[in-house]
């Protein structure tokens, strides 16, 4: 049976920290699957199709990871692909105490779904898709914090899509 992690999130859009999280773990599973959650709570900048076309993009290179998107719950996906694991990154306190919770219902829910936590490169750990997403709707500049392959243009007045 293969060794498959999921690293969910909104994705919206991709950062930099993202990237290398997926390239840390890379060694360590036989798939990563980094599927886009789609929130009912949150409304998204990009469209799940940008997003995905995003993903797949920057991820072209290495085909143990796939590009995926789910709905309702994280452990129930995982229990429909088969994966044992989730990736979680983690930049500071605030967002371990957060995760810590999350994690241990996934694993109440998820029967046995172990999350593995990433400590954040001290040079990423200040970049979140909520700060990117501000930066692009106030028309600043965000290439310094997404991956060199995504182009967003940094003009005022960009929109939530529905």
């Amino acid at each position: 049976m293969p060794n498959i992690i999921v690293f969910p999130g909104s994705f919206d859009p991709i950062t930099v920290g993202h990237v290398d999280l997926v390239k840390r773990a890379i060694p360590l599973f036989d798939k990563i699957i980094v599927a886009v959650g789609l929130n009912t709570q949150k409304k998204a900048l990009f469209s799940l199709e940008q997003r995905m076309e995003w993903l797949r993009q920057v991820f072209a290179e290495d085909p143990r990871v796939e590009v995926d998107y789910f709905e309702h719950l994280t452990a129930d996906y995982c229990r429909r692909i088969g994966a044992n694991y989730l990736l979680r990154g983690l930049r500071n306190a605030s967002d371990f105490d957060y995760e810590k919770t999350i994690s241990q219902l996934n694993h109440i829910i998820g029967d046995g779904l172990e999350t593995i936590f990433l400590i954040s490169q001290p040079s990423y750990s200040h970049i979140s898709s909520t700060i990117v997403r501000e930066i692009i709707k106030g028309g600043g500049d965000a290439s310094p914090f997404i991956p060199s392959s995504i182009h967003i243009a940094p003009t005022p007045g960009n929109r939530p899509s529905h």
